[in-house]
């Protein structure tokens, strides 16, 4: 009987020092006002900070409009915003702090994000709308204006059913991350920079059941660029984006690269609807990045009032690297094992646009099966090995289905491909 009681002591002590059985903390308690005017930040960080410094647990945001400089999440700490909460971040860059940051693939000096996590397992940030500062503070960029969410070297942090708004600065960028979800966002940007979600050297990433409609790339995956990212080997890898809408008003839904030297590899796409201003899809890079993209596979897609479904440029694009990676072939990326499939195009201009790859460095392995629907134009490859094409059902389109130049592979000759 002893035992039995000695048991159930542990068992409650344990329960009511874990997480899920503390008391939610209430920025209400700690002196937030909620009217949109008086700066909370200090009620919000004091609450933050008490709770990770007390092992973790939940700080509740209810409804109110909350006026907020930079914040920082602890680990085992979910920051619970109501449906009805607004945080909009300050429009005095003093309330932002400098630190190093990554930012279009090298490291430098950038202003704190509104939201942001370092070295924090089981960060999470939940419900309500967020709203990044005003310009001019995104448009700063040297040193870079702050991003509105930003996690760095984080471990099973999660982002679910929140709406965010910002312009010409990265809404979401995570850096060095381990086994990220985003679950039910959505994310609205515009103008140049403005990035939706970046995946910067993280392993383990689930995106799914997010709308984002941005100004730049809906989502873009990032390894770093030059001969030090190259060394440092941090691939962005195991990515899965699920059950999505991504729309980009100036760039690409989904893109891969340019700063990409650390190496990209195992992305899969599926049951995703696409369409962006210039590309749904843009895989690109260009000499002195090195690094690696392969094994990308998408599946089960719908390709909506693109000029190009698949655009690749790996000649030109990108800023060149302080340090670039040396070599007549190794300064260019190696592709290897890209493969789409069960694809439908409604209202595309080119389906295929793959003529800027390097010579020295042909793309190794490209797939497209049952692709079907529209588009005006077909496909154009240039210095490509090991080529599949399949189940080419697409009509519309003016010219030969297939202009190639130094292409080898099957599904070729365009009758081989109905």
């Amino acid at each position: 009987m002893r035992q039995l009681l000695v048991i159930a002591t542990v068992a409650a002590q344990l329960l009511a020092t874990s997480g899920s059985a503390k008391t939610p903390l209430n920025v209400r308690d700690f002196g937030a006002q909620g009217d949109g005017v008086a700066k909370d930040t200090a009620a919000f960080q004091k609450a933050l900070d008490e709770c990770a410094a007390s092992g973790g647990g939940t700080v509740l945001v209810p409804d109110g409009i909350y006026l907020t400089g930079s914040l920082v999440l602890g680990a085992h700490t979910t920051l619970q915003l109501s449906a009805r909460t607004s945080l909009v971040g300050s429009p005095d860059i003093a309330d932002y702090p400098l630190v190093n940051i990554r930012w279009e693939g090298e490291f430098r000096e950038g202003h704190r994000a509104l939201l942001s996590a370092t070295n924090a397992a089981a960060v999470k940030i939940t419900g309500g709308f967020i709203f990044g500062p005003p310009a001019p503070l995104s448009r700063l960029r040297n040193p870079r204006g702050p991003s509105l969410i930003e996690l760095t070297s984080c471990t099973n942090a999660v982002l679910e059913n929140f709406t965010t708004q910002y312009q010409q600065l990265w809404s979401v960028h995570l850096l060095f991350c381990q086994n990220f979800t985003a679950k039910g966002l959505t994310l609205r940007t515009v103008g140049a920079n403005g990035d939706g979600i970046d995946v910067d050297s993280c392993d383990g990433v689930t995106i799914e059941g997010c709308d984002i409609n941005t100004g730049d790339d809906a989502i873009s995956l990032k390894s770093g660029r030059g001969l030090a990212a190259q060394t440092l080997a941090r691939p962005t890898q195991h990515v899965l984006i699920r059950d999505c809408r991504l729309h980009s008003s100036i760039y690409a839904a989904l893109g891969l690269g340019t700063e990409m030297s650390g190496g990209i590899r195992e992305v899969k796409l599926e049951n995703c609807i696409l369409s962006g201003h210039q590309n749904a899809i843009f895989i690109k890079s260009r000499d002195g990045r090195g690094g690696f993209m392969e094994n990308i596979a998408g599946e089960n897609l719908t390709i909506l009032k693109s000029p190009t479904f698949i655009g690749m440029d790996l000649l030109k694009k990108g800023i060149q690297a302080t340090d670039p990676v040396p070599g007549d072939v190794e300064k260019w990326p190696r592709v290897h094992n890209l493969s789409f499939q069960h694809v439908r195009v409604e209202n595309v201009a080119d389906l295929l646009d793959g003529v800027n790859i390097p010579p020295a460095r042909p793309v190794d392995g490209l797939t497209l099966a049952d692709i079907s629907g529209t588009c005006a134009r077909a496909i154009s490859i240039a210095n490509m090995t090991n080529v599949n094409f399949s189940a080419l059902h697409v009509t519309g389109f003016t010219g030969p289905l297939i202009q190639q130049e130094n292409v080898t592979g099957t599904g070729l000759d365009a009758s081989a491909t109905k």
